[in-house]
């Protein structure tokens, strides 16, 4: 059985994408899988995964090792406790009003003491704010800590990142398509394009057979015309194979 291993930042939801990749391709094990702590690019030069979701702030992390698509932003929001001051505002804090409150540093909190979970209880007893991707602050949401948008904020990039080196990117590309909304029948498909592609060698050989035939067929008349004229003694359509004199 094929295997396609994908990988995927928190935060990113890629379930949607996932279950039209299971619904056209039945016969594909597709191994998925939140990655969250470390590099989620050492996946891929680790062989670790054929394909990783990442996200990343400024210049695309596209090298001579691994190819990105970026695929969409997310805007950066505030997250602190109820009746802090974050909650007086409406939808959005200037940037510069949070960057005044104490604010909490991600690296004090992996896996290992409870990761992000733990890092919100922090925020939720007032101590600190924290400053994260609208999607983590969703996926982490509590109801006795209040989120908003940064205004001005610094905005992050999710995209699609895959091996350079890899040999066969046919059931990739397949993934690519769904996650950027083509259709089964699009004919960006690559499945689409091989069938297409199949379907053109097989025209193309029935017109060049088609050829040989019509091409043997004239050369069988052609021969068959000079038989006749030799029985008759002359040209084809010359019977006795004289010419005709002009009156004089």
């Amino acid at each position: 059985m094929q295997t396609l291993r994908i990988a995927y930042a928190t935060g990113v939801t890629p379930g949607k994408w996932m279950d039209r990749f299971k619904e056209r391709y039945p016969q594909v094990e597709l191994q998925a899988w939140r990655h969250d702590e470390g590099q989620i690019l050492d996946l891929l030069a680790e062989d670790q995964a054929d394909a990783v979701f990442v996200r990343y702030r400024g210049q695309s992390p596209k090298d001579q090792t691994r190819h990105v698509i970026p695929l969409y932003e997310e805007l950066e929001v505030v997250c602190a406790a109820k009746d802090h001051e974050v909650e007086y505002y409406d939808e959005s804090v200037p940037a510069e009003v949070v960057a005044g409150f104490p604010q909490l540093n991600l690296e004090d909190y992996p896996e290992a003491v409870g990761g992000l979970s733990v890092a919100m209880e922090v925020v939720a007893s007032g101590a600190q704010v924290l400053r994260v991707p609208q999607s983590i602050a969703r996926l982490f949401a509590r109801k006795d800590v209040v989120t908003r948008f940064v205004e001005d904020g610094v905005p992050t990039q999710v995209g699609i990142a895959w091996p350079v080196d890899m040999e066969d990117t046919t059931l990739l590309e397949e993934f690519i398509g769904i996650v950027r909304g083509r259709s089964a029948n699009s004919s960006r498909q690559a499945s689409v394009r091989n069938q297409e592609q199949k379907a053109k060698r097989v025209n193309d050989k029935a017109k060049f057979e088609a050829k040989l035939k019509a091409q043997a067929a004239a050369k069988r008349q052609k021969e068959l015309a000079k038989k006749q004229a030799r029985s008759n003694g002359g040209k084809p359509g010359k019977p006795g194979g004289s010419k005709g004199r002009k009156k004089r």
